[in-house]
């Protein structure tokens, strides 16, 4: 299995971008795919998550309420599309993903990672 990210990017603050994640070779559609970010000098950090087996979503409190979490089942492919962008959002974010019917965000319960994509928000 494998997923892929893409869509990062230079934003100024106030302003969106939309990550997608793209997942291939998971051999049942009962599996979960998180959003996980990195900062310099700070802790991974959990972002958002969605079940593709049944659609529950969750997120961080950091960004309730900017971002919005969803999947293209046509596609396989998650959308991170995220609004009201600040600077203490910038960050790597990753793609990650794991069999299961109700997603969590754990980073330890995730297998399969992406190679991550850059966002910069500036103020």
């Amino acid at each position: 299995a494998r997923v892929v990210e893409s869509g990062g990017g230079l934003v100024q603050a106030g302003g969106s971008l939309r990550l997608s994640c793209a997942a291939s070779g998971f051999v049942s559609g009962r599996y979960n795919v998180g959003w996980f970010r990195v900062a310099p000098g700070r802790e991974r950090e959990g972002v958002s998550c969605i079940s593709r087996w049944g659609g529950t979503t969750r997120y961080a409190a950091s960004v309730e309420g900017r971002f919005t979490v969803s999947s293209d089942d046509t596609n396989n492919t998650v959308i991170l599309l995220m609004n009201n962008l600040r600077p203490e959002d910038t960050a790597t974010y990753y793609c990650a993903a794991y069999y299961g019917t109700a997603c969590r965000l754990d980073f330890r319960l995730y297998v399969t990672w992406g190679q991550g994509t850059q966002v910069t928000v500036s103020s």
